[in-house]
């Protein structure tokens, strides 16, 4: 048995990890795995050589770096693979915020619609991407890799099916041109500001126990700077009168969750 530790350069965030489970699941020769999102690494108790591991992470395109490895008889060495929400109160947090950003989601893209704001509708679609996560989290436990590859892939096809659909938006409007309501942007990301921000109480208790709790409150933090971002937008569209900045916002955001969605699908299969 050895015991080696991996870094993974590109991996900051849930649904990365996720992915790398995902890549790993299933695995006869993987028999722990414990992940440092803050130190970007994952630590795998597993059978047979290194080399083994590193051809299953490669394909996820995280990147992969061999950093030790070594042999042990210990096979409790690392934490137990399944590190999912498994306790009643970490289920109940993540239900919570999974909640909090499927109504975001439904709120962001009315608004994004009313005030022709690309930035709100992408932004949307970065709550969605959050709720994904956590519910493939949440659905996830107990359930076959068939399951969960299957869950996964649903949820990549329809995140990069939306963030094309906003990719069209920004084209069309840069095109035939748009009027964004600065004032309705600055409200309704400050009211997603305020969400994220109910989001990261809630996991406040939890974010130093399991590492998907910690991953998830890293992951809510990307979405304060997009929400900041939105605002920003906001004040210049009133400020010069121009819709080019909330098109740019929108494509930015746009941008990283058509990219999360790729790595979903690259993992799923």
């Amino acid at each position: 048995m050895n015991e080696s530790t991996f870094r993974l350069p590109k991996m900051d965030c849930p649904s990365e990890e996720r992915m790398v489970r995902l890549a790993l699941d299933g695995n006869s020769e993987v028999k722990r795995m414990s992940f440092d999102l803050a130190g970007r690494s994952v630590t795998i108790l597993h059978e047979n050589e290194a080399s083994a591991i590193v051809a299953l992470l490669e394909p996820v395109g995280l990147g992969v770096q061999l950093l030790d490895s070594r042999e042990t008889n210990d096979s409790a060495a690392i934490g137990p693979a399944n590190q999912d929400v498994s306790d009643i109160d970490e289920r109940s947090a993540l239900k919570k915020v999974l909640a909090v950003n499927a109504s975001m989601f439904v709120v962001e893209i009315v608004a994004g619609l009313y005030a022709q704001s690309t930035g709100l509708l992408a932004d949307s679609l970065d709550n969605f991407a959050d709720a994904s996560v956590f519910a493939l989290s949440l659905y996830a436990v107990g359930k076959t890799l068939g399951h969960k590859k299957r869950a996964a892939r649903i949820s990549g096809y329809l995140q990069g099916t939306l963030a094309l659909g906003a990719f069209v938006e920004v084209a069309r409007k840069f095109v035939f041109g748009s009027e964004a309501i600065g004032s309705v942007m600055i409200v309704t990301a400050l009211v997603a500001l305020g969400a994220n921000a109910y989001c990261m109480k809630v996991l406040a208790n939890q974010r130093d126990k399991e590492v998907h709790m910690r991953a998830s409150w890293i992951f809510l933090t990307t979405d304060i700077i997009a929400n900041i971002g939105v605002i920003v937008a906001g004040g210049l569209v009133t400020l010069i009168g121009s819709s080019i900045p909330d098109l740019v916002v929108g494509a930015i955001i746009a941008s990283v969750v058509l990219l999360g969605s790729i790595r979903i699908l690259r993992a799923a299969r």
